[in-house]
């Protein structure tokens, strides 16, 4: 009992270790000038700051009797992994212990009689860092692991939220249209009603008229007057109940008419609540795909041909979104980028870098899309009185100028290596150097924008039968051009010029507008009214609304809207607004759930309504029918809060 006891107490002095080291040992003598054994193989079990357990098996009877009765030294060299050459030290027993499994394995517990200290003090660091550590770590796995699983379930939870919110929007709209499709068919019965009864009327007017008629006639005979007069006695009896029983059905239907116009109401009001909350959530699908590093945010998200691509006019698109939502950190990082990070070419920028790394993804060079930054640069001493990105601004201003100087007639081409000249860049032109021209009042840029202005006219207004032409020498309708042309000019401008703002909407509307079934990406297919890219009989592939182009008609009729409340018109203000109002909310019919882990489900919207279809205009629709497009879903958010990104807004 003494003897276990002793034991205990000595075993609570060491560290249990969960690796062991290899040892091996040799019996010395106690008065350590002879050698007892060869040398034999142990390993550690435990260690403490005096000494050590060693497990060691295989002893001769003479080595296990000496270790028995303590009569000699043990000589050591251990094996360590965080020494890089054997240590040596010399010990006393200060107990034995059979190991079990065998009569010649034993436990043998050592008190160092010579060792450095330094290894001493690296062996404890190290066992008690194994000690210590090794469960600290498994427990920050299990803690880290059910972290992740609560993000997890909270990420499903949130990703089946945000859908759920887009369903309940679509599902909305879809009932809200029947509701209208049911007014306007009571509205066309009872028009047929109220049109039915007044030639009841008038027939029961002509037959009270006849018998007026016939009282009055002398030469008639009694009866055959009789006879008349009752046969147009049952025919204003059988017109009243026929009449009577029209005006009841038509109470009826007005009755109706009254009860879908409140459901209608209702559905609008739940409507404006889940159109604000989505129009949010497009938001945050926005700024979650925004890389941190190089403060780019990818083009498109579910197109692997071009993953992590960011257009620079998408990226302008981007930067007015944050500065509409007052999130100016978010903005300069795209800003800064351009600033101070992008390669250019003859002082212009490539037209898509990769969002990761910045690299250059299409080594191509345009004008337009260099000046939608300019613009966002603009935009943002605008709207902050911050001159930082100034340089930004001009340095691109510079650019598209020399390239001006170049066309006798001011025109500005599409970009240094193309010969093309686009109605859409020289409208982006004008309205990036009217912006200039008002935050420096150089000069410079009121003549430059005035040569732009004198093109257009000259080669984009120069005809009757097409308003505008899609560039110079080019006839081709192209939708955002005529959207463009109201939201950077202005249609006081245009009336001044001697083009006519209404003729350009209506022209658009007759040619370009379109209404398709779009399938959704859960499979269900619904009907949306938008814009085409280009009008639909001048391609082969049927119509296909383009949210972008949408939600930039949206934001000319709003423009129109404006323009004629200024003028005290109110019923052509009323059309214009209608017709916003009918074209934004289908646009929530296109509205996605975000395919990806990182997008959580959020809120966006397709760049159109069909995949990797020809626009019309040189370039295909992406891949995908669940591919978020940031320029449709930055666009989509301008149209909602009537934010015209062509012009500042005080």
């Amino acid at each position: 009992m003494g003897k276990q006891k002793y034991l205990n107490e000595e075993q609570r002095k060491y560290v249990r270790l969960d690796t062991v080291f290899p040892v091996q040992i040799r019996l010395v003598s106690l008065e350590g000038n002879q050698l007892l054994s060869g040398w034999l193989q142990g390993f550690t079990n435990n260690v403490s700051r005096g000494g050590l357990c060693l497990s060691i098996g295989n002893l001769g009877e003479n080595s296990a009797e000496i270790i028995k009765s303590r009569q000699a030294l043990i000589s050591l060299e251990m094996e360590l992994p965080f020494i890089p050459k054997p240590v040596a030290a010399r010990a006393r027993i200060a107990w034995v212990q059979n190991a079990g499994g065998g009569k010649d394995k034993y436990l043998i517990g050592l008190c160092y009689e010579d060792m450095d200290k330094k290894y001493i003090n690296k062996i404890m660091r190290y066992a008690w860092g194994r000690k210590i550590l090794i469960p600290l770590g498994i427990g920050l796995i299990v803690i880290f692991s059910l972290l992740l699983g609560v993000n997890g379930l909270i990420n499903l939870r949130l990703t089946q939220a945000n859908k759920e919110l887009v369903r309940k929007l679509v599902s909305v709209i879809q009932e809200a249209g029947v509701a209208k499709k049911e007014i306007v068919r009571i509205q066309g019965e009872a028009e047929g009603l109220h049109k039915n009864i007044e030639n009841l009327i008038s027939q029961i007017n002509s037959a009270e008229e006849e018998k007026l008629r016939l009282s009055e006639k002398e030469k008639v005979s009694s009866q055959e007057y009789l006879n008349k007069l009752d046969s147009l006695n049952n025919l204003i009896q059988k017109l009243s109940e026929e009449k009577n029983t029209l005006e009841e059905t038509l109470s009826l239907a007005r009755a109706k008419e009254s009860l879908v116009k409140e459901e209608l109401l209702r559905l609008d009001r739940i409507k404006l609540t889940l159109e604000k909350a989505n129009v949010d959530k497009m938001y945050r699908w926005v700024k979650v795909h925004q890389n941190p590093r190089t403060g780019l945010v990818i083009s498109f998200e579910g197109d692997s041909d071009i993953k992590g691509w960011s257009f620079i006019y998408d990226q302008s698109l981007a930067a007015q979104a944050y500065l509409y939502y007052s999130d100016l950190g978010s903005a300069q990082k795209i800003l800064d980028f351009f600033l101070y990070q992008a390669k250019k070419e003859e002082g212009l920028f490539f037209n898509a870098y990769y969002a990761l790394d910045g690299e250059v993804s299409e080594y191509i060079l345009h004008s337009g899309p260099n000046i939608w930054i300019g613009i966002a640069a603009a935009q943002y001493i605008h709207r902050t009185s911050d001159l930082k990105y100034l340089p930004l601004a001009e340095g691109i201003a510079d650019a598209i100028i020399q390239l001006q100087k170049q066309d006798r007639e001011g025109g500005l081409r599409g970009g240094p290596h193309v010969t093309w000249y686009s109605t859409e860049h020289n409208l982006d032109a004008y309205a990036f150097l009217n912006m200039l021209y008002e935050i420096t009042g150089k000069k410079k840029y009121a003549d430059s924008r005035g040569l732009v202005l004198s093109w257009l006219i000259k080669h984009a207004y120069d005809k009757v039968d097409v308003p505008i032409k899609r560039g110079r020498g080019d006839s081709t309708i192209a939708t955002d051009t005529y959207a463009w042309s109201i939201a950077a000019i202005g249609p006081d401008k245009l009336e001044v010029l001697g083009m006519d703002p209404d003729g350009i909407m209506d022209f658009a509307v007759s040619n370009c507008a379109v209404e398709v079934e779009y399938l959704r990406p859960e499979g269900n297919r619904v009907k949306v009214k938008g814009f085409d890219f280009a009008p639909q009989k001048h391609v082969a592939r049927g119509g296909v609304v383009s949210s972008e182009w949408t939600a930039q008609m949206v934001i000319s009729f709003k423009i129109m809207e404006g323009f004629y409340s200024k003028r005290g018109n109110l019923e052509r203000a009323g059309a214009y607004r209608a017709q916003a109002k009918e074209y934004l909310s289908s646009l929530g019919n296109m509205i996605i759930s975000s395919p990806s882990p990182s997008g959580q489900g959020e809120s966006c919207l397709p760049y159109a309504t069909s995949e990797f279809v020809d626009t019309g205009h040189g370039w295909f629709t992406p891949k995908g029918r669940s591919t978020g497009s940031l320029a449709g879903t930055a666009y989509t958010i301008f149209a909602y809060y009537n934010y015209n990104p062509l012009a500042f807004k005080d």
